[in-house]
């Protein structure tokens, strides 16, 4: 099917359901023994990788399952269908099974277990339409040959078996088995190791290229070329007619009558891709109508008209609602003849280019994995050494201490006040503090150290300093006790004195700090 559009998702929109075609349309034309599954339809903008939580746009229930999938194709085009499958006695499966009733579908043995869950499928879909697909099996584990013996009726009267791999391995090679018409097994989910006689008893084999790689051991399958080599490898393990369904590339045949000849099958084209879950149901269902309607028509012509249908199906979202109705059916699709073609033999120069590319990238899968670090091993943890005994500490007998001389106690030593400074030069500049400092060996010295980072050194004599302290200190005292006045003399400035001195009467309250 070929991919002409891709984006965004498109808005969700409802598929409308062709009328239900009467209870009684005669004899079972096509028989599905297969899955039935509730499926959620999950639409993001890629697909999560491991260990990646991502959100989602939106989600659908739709019913599903790849039995009852092929079963509704088949019955939408104007096949009259039966189906043998198992639902469990829940609220999923009582939907589901009245759902087939009013659909048509023939469900005499489609039994409801007690104890048994209905089979559900998750599946994620990105923006460019691909999809991963996680199924619970469920009831569907039941179904085995018995189910299979019970309706032999309908085995007789059908023209066309549809069966898969969700259910019973040995119950499907029963079916197919019992089965004398056309039968078609579609190979999914594909087995590695699959028994030689289910490949043998089916009349087509119908794998996509993902499923057909796994079968015949292949790292992948992207060519033509490969395709047609994968099939005939599976002409060899026994199958009589296989079909190879590519994606965009279209589809593949070979088959044992003319096993030289591997025809190609040209993709039909899509206008919008909106979801591809369900298109491998629809080339199937649709497969097997075409065959019903059209036996004598070569099988290229029946591919194509499934190839029609199943890009009518990636053009909608979800699984039976994106499947086509009988108005497509009424176009005659297999008079529709595509240019089909035969695969040419491989060239010696492209089987060498071939083997080449394969070889090298076997070298860089080789190389990849030696990049990657090995675990390293845990680490042996060391045996610690024993800490040497510690010996006990010896006394010493320590000497007396001598008697020392009695320190005298710091002498207070009144600061002069700057402000009454014997002479502009002894003064300290305004902001300024003087702090003494003082040692053993030193004479005291009072150094002035300025607010606004500037050091103004200045030296007095220990006497002097004394002498003016004790005058300042004896005028400070006469002052309080008799006249209770002070004298607030200016701030003196090195060569200028900036007003005269007053008296201030002293209150009560206190005096502000002028400045």
């Amino acid at each position: 099917m070929s991919r002409t559009r891709k984006g965004a998702h498109p808005q969700p929109q409802t598929t409308e359901q062709p009328p239900p075609p009467p209870k009684d349309n005669g004899p079972i034309e096509v028989l599905v023994f297969g899955s039935i599954n509730m499926d959620y339809i999950t639409y993001l903008n890629e697909l999560p990788k491991p260990g990646e939580t991502l959100q989602a746009m939106y989600r659908e229930q739709c019913f599903g399952g790849k039995g009852a999938n092929q079963c509704m194709a088949a019955a939408k085009l104007g096949a009259n269908c039966a189906l043998i499958a198992k639902l469990g006695q829940d609220d999923l499966g009582s939907i589901y099974y009245e759902y087939l009733q009013q659909m048509g579908i023939n469900t005499d043995y489609v039994e409801q277990l007690e104890g048994v869950e209905t089979g559900i499928a998750q599946i994620n879909v990105d923006d460019n339409a691909e999809n991963t697909i996680v199924v619970l099996p469920g009831a569907n584990q039941r179904l085995n040959s018995k189910d299979v013996s019970a309706a032999k009726k309908l085995f007789k009267t059908a023209k066309v078996l549809l069966c898969q791999l969700e259910t019973n391995h040995k119950a499907v090679l029963c079916a197919l088995k019992l089965f004398k018409g056309v039968s078609i097994l579609n190979a999914a989910p594909a087995m590695k190791d699959m028994p030689p006689e289910l490949i043998q008893a089916a009349s087509i084999l119908c794998v996509n290229e993902v499923e057909a790689a796994q079968l015949t051991d292949r790292e992948d399958i992207k060519t033509l070329q490969d395709a047609k080599a994968a099939a005939g490898e599976l002409l060899e393990k026994g199958a009589q007619s296989v079909i190879i369904t590519m994606g965009a590339l279209g589809a593949v045949h070979l088959s044992q009558s003319d096993p030289k000849y591997c025809i190609h099958c040209p993709a039909a084209p899509v206008r919008y891709l909106a979801d591809t879950s369900g298109a491998g149901d629809a080339f199937l269902g649709s497969l097997a109508y075409h065959i019903l309607r059209f036996p004598n028509l070569n099988p290229e012509s029946h591919i194509y008209a499934a190839n029609i249908c199943a890009a009518y199906s990636v053009g909608h979202r979800g699984t039976q609602p994106s499947f086509p109705g009988s108005e497509i059916a009424q176009d005659d699709l297999c008079h529709i003849y595509p240019n089909f073609c035969v695969i040419p033999e491989e060239t010696e120069e492209e089987a060498t280019l071939r083997k080449k590319q394969e070889t090298e990238a076997a070298k860089a899968k080789e190389t990849e994995t030696a990049a990657k670090p090995e675990a390293a091993p845990a680490p042996v943890a060391a045996a610690t050494p024993e800490p040497e005994p510690t010996p006990a500490p010896v006394a010493v007998a320590e000497e007396p201490p001598t008697a020392a001389a009695p320190v005298p106690a710091p002498a207070l030593v009144p600061t002069p006040n700057p402000i009454l400074a014997a002479s502009p030069e002894q003064a300290p500049m305004r902001g300024s503090i003087a702090t003494p400092r003082t040692s053993s060996n030193q004479t005291a010295q009072p150094k002035r150290v300025s607010l606004d980072t500037r050091e103004v050194a200045a030296t007095m004599p220990a006497a002097r300093v004394a002498q003016r302290a004790t005058e300042v200190a004896a005028a400070m005292v006469s002052s309080q006790a008799t006249q209770r006045t002070k004298e607030v003399t200016a701030h003196v400035v090195p060569g200028r004195i900036m007003h005269k001195p007053r008296k201030v009467q002293v209150q009560k309250r206190p005096i502000p700090n002028r400045k």
